[in-house]
């Protein structure tokens, strides 16, 4: 997109489900962040938005290269992560991501996972914990060239309401031209198994804890491997006991 363009409007899928008010006092945006993986190269980076910004980044990821993607979104009224991943042959792409909103929150993970050569692979798991009248959003395309034959790749998309006030979006794509592949997705949207709940707190768990244990088996996994896993599972718990 060119950021010196109009600003978007809903009509525009990216944008559907934002808070375009809110994108128009931080519009234009700057230029997404580029990333090139070299052939057999390794890249990692954690992204915490806890500020209300909006990250784009651009990732490039050559023969046999590899990039892992940890995100955390949790702050402002409006936060966007926006990753646009091309991968070459035999590279792969991993996303782990958590996003949690209460109050009015808009937030937002917007993925394009491009494999543009054969045997890459990749992954992407997006779990969401919404209350009060947040909005999350997950809106995923994978993208498989015609000759990217042996493609391996995978969407795990789960979300779960606090609230009924709260609503999750989610969109995982797949656009498929080549005949030999492993491509496959999933989503679900939920509350609280209420017989769980009554499980803890019947061995003297207060309510409280026991969403918030809940809650954190929900997320539990997504961060793993991480470089900065520790942090980013405490600020998850700590963002989930305001929510409690």
């Amino acid at each position: 997109m060119n950021n010196l363009s109009a600003i978007p409007t809903r009509r525009d899928e990216a944008w559907r489900y934002s808070d375009i008010d809110a994108l128009a006092r931080v519009w234009p945006l700057p230029v997404p962040e580029s990333v090139i993986v070299p052939a057999s190269g390794s890249f990692a980076r954690t992204i915490v938005q806890d500020s209300g910004l909006i990250h784009q980044l651009d990732i490039a990821i050559g023969k046999g290269g590899t990039a892992a993607i940890h995100v955390l979104n949790i702050g402002g009224d409006y936060g966007r992560v926006e990753l646009n991943v091309t991968l070459h042959e035999k590279a792969d792409f991993k996303l782990g991501a958590v996003q949690i909103g209460g109050r009015s929150q808009t937030l937002e993970i917007v993925t394009t996972v491009t494999h543009a050569e054969p045997g890459a692979t990749s992954s992407q798991i997006v779990r969401s914990v919404l209350a009060g009248t947040a909005t999350g959003t997950y809106l995923g395309k994978v993208a498989v060239a015609r000759d990217a034959q042996h493609t391996d790749s995978v969407q795990s998309v789960k979300a779960m309401l606090l609230d009924r006030s709260a609503t999750a979006n989610a969109k995982p794509e797949l656009e498929i031209y080549a005949d030999d592949v492993k491509c496959a997705h999933g989503c679900a949207i939920g509350e609280l198994d209420p017989m769980g709940l009554f499980y803890l707190q019947a061995r003297g768990i207060a309510p409280a804890d026991a969403k918030k244990l809940m809650l954190q088996a929900f997320v539990a996994g997504v961060f793993e491997g991480a470089a900065d896993e520790e942090m980013l599972t405490e600020a998850a718990l700590k963002k989930l006991g305001e929510l409690v």
